[in-house]
């Protein structure tokens, strides 16, 4: 069995947690997964099995797509609901101005990049002050797709955006550079060909995947091509 599964995570899991409810469901076959998604967040994941896991890289580097609703007038320590908020009660331009191209971008501390070997979020959330590398990343499109001021006192204001981007960008960051904002939802809504409306939930716990949707690894790799 080689092929792609397309799950859509749910939030709470992480992507290891996806990976291994399929693994132990299709009876401990060789899993991995392209691109990963943080626990908070929804959306379609490539779930990756037997000769698949070989061509992980050509995944991974697939353009993604974005759907997210943002907290505007406060910040998160993490950029998303984990953090620490604190309210600021600025907000940020409307219209904003939403950078496309080639963006210099800071990862949040709370990410999976390895700094020294080791997770950044583990050192984080060990109380450790990181300063996380610079790097250049690609926005494709970066709409804003409504606004909402509260409409009532202590109503907090509220904003849509559809991102389209290269792999290794981190949507929190872009949410936050945006000032005095941070995601309240995150969803991943494609990658690449491979669209979550074909996805399906991850296999329920100690039970056998008998039929799973796999796509063949071949043409997965053809939908690349086209």
């Amino acid at each position: 069995m080689d092929g792609v599964l397309l799950i859509d995570k749910p939030a709470g899991m992480t992507s290891h947690d996806v990976v291994a409810a399929v693994r132990r469901s299709l009876g401990g076959l060789r899993t991995g997964h392209a691109g990963t998604l943080d626990p908070f967040a929804t959306g379609l994941l490539l779930v990756l099995v037997g000769r698949a896991t070989k061509s992980q890289r050509a995944l991974m580097e697939l353009p993604k797509s974005y759907e997210t609703i943002a907290r505007l007038g406060a910040v998160s320590s993490t950029g998303d609901t984990e953090g620490q908020i604190t309210e600021t009660g600025r907000l940020p331009e409307d219209p904003p101005l939403l950078p496309t191209g080639e963006v210099r971008q800071r990862p949040p501390a709370h990410s999976a990049v390895k700094i020294e070997g080791e997770r950044a979020y583990r050192r984080a959330r060990r109380g450790e002050r990181l300063e996380m590398p610079e790097r250049i990343v690609t926005v494709y499109r970066f709409e804003q797709l409504w606004r909402r001021e509260g409409a009532q006192e202590g109503e907090p204001a509220t904003a849509a955006y559809e991102i389209e981007c290269g792999a290794g960008t981190y949507v929190r960051s872009l949410i936050a550079d945006l000032g005095d904002a941070y995601c309240l939802q995150l969803r991943r809504t494609a990658i690449g060909p491979f669209d979550v409306r074909d996805a399906v939930p991850p296999p329920p716990r100690g039970q056998p995947w008998q039929d799973p949707p796999l796509i063949e690894l071949d043409r997965a790799l053809g939908m690349l091509r086209q």
